[in-house]
């Protein structure tokens, strides 16, 4: 079941495995290839949907489909008119987020699907630090 029924309210979903192509990243894929490490956060969980949701907004070509208490589907459209459809499950009792991002068409992503992951990772984990007071502006 994807995040996309969870929203609609289908309860507790989980993110759906990886093909066996290699277009795809996940933090529930058990093959290192196509394994990426979960997103942390530090307080509540609606904190961490709200900080998400901000910081897929803020990328180039992205488009929240669904979002959830749990969860939140997201299309991101290449220059050429690809879709890459990325997901996230907050998992608030272990403080993390758990992301899969995989390209809708094609083979190969030449990495593409990874690097954005660390992208979201790299801004979400700045837009929680400036949101608990952490920000260079208060220092």
């Amino acid at each position: 079941m994807s995040l996309l029924a969870s929203a609609a309210g289908a309860g507790d979903a989980d993110l759906p495995p990886c093909p066996s192509s290699p277009n795809c990243v996940s933090s529930r894929d058990p093959d290192p290839s196509r394994r990426v490490d979960p997103i942390p956060f530090r307080g509540t969980q609606e904190e961490a949907r709200e900080a998400l949701e901000a910081v897929v907004r803020s990328l180039p070509r992205a488009t929240i489909v669904a979002s959830s208490g749990i969860g939140i589907r997201a299309e991101f459209r290449s220059l050429l008119g690809f879709v890459d459809d990325v997901e996230f499950r907050i998992d608030g009792a272990a403080g993390v987020i758990h992301v899969r991002s995989a390209s809708r068409t094609g083979y190969w992503d030449f990495g593409v699907n990874r690097r954005r992951v660390e992208t979201i990772r790299e801004t979400f984990m700045m837009v929680m630090e400036i949101r608990r007071g952490g920000g260079q502006g208060n220092r």
